[in-house]
């Protein structure tokens, strides 16, 4: 699946960064490659690691990995209403609200890295199941237009940022 054309997307800044990927990139490679990379990084955590962060106030390497479950489990909603036609506007959401009330905090890592395998898989089915037509409905989230092809890749973008971040900010070595 090819990356949306600009006009798949609103201009906000973090569309831009989060559709940062090499032209020709293969959106299922990318997910395959995410998993793999997330179970290395996960599976190789203690408890005691888990349930750190890297600065007071900040969320904890499983709940980063709870917002990043959250999160794939409403684009794909959104991407499913709008692959369907929906007509209503979805809305946004706040996602320090979520976690918030999410409970990731109390669970322990192999349940949360449990309900990100099974939404990543039912991410994969969804998008393996749309036509070429459904990938190029478009829908209004959050008061932007926005095409499935958009949100599918949003998904894989919004997982790389906190990949990243969760590399630099949490898994540095100190010297």
């Amino acid at each position: 699946m090819h990356l949306p054309a600009v006009h798949e997307y609103p201009k906000a800044t973090y569309f831009v960064e989060y559709l940062q990927f090499e032209e020709n990139s293969n959106l299922f490679d990318i997910f395959k490659k995410q998993t793999n990379d997330l179970n290395t990084t996960f599976n190789s955590l203690t408890d005691t690691k888990a349930n750190e962060s890297y600065l007071a106030g900040k969320w904890t390497l499983k709940e980063v990995l709870g917002h990043m479950v959250d999160t794939e489990r409403i684009f794909s909603y959104r991407l499913l209403c709008i692959s369907r036609q929906e007509k209503q506007v979805l809305p946004g959401f706040d996602e320090n609200e979520y976690q918030m009330n999410s409970g990731y905090g109390t669970q322990d890592i192999e349940a949360v890295l449990k309900q990100y395998h099974s939404t990543r898989m039912s991410t994969i089915d969804l998008l393996n199941f749309l036509s070429t037509s459904q990938w190029d409905q478009k829908g209004i989230v959050n008061g932007n237009e926005v095409s499935v092809r958009a949100l599918a890749w949003m998904i894989a973008g919004h997982e790389k940022h906190h990949i990243q971040v969760i590399k630099e900010r949490y898994l540095i070595q100190n010297p």
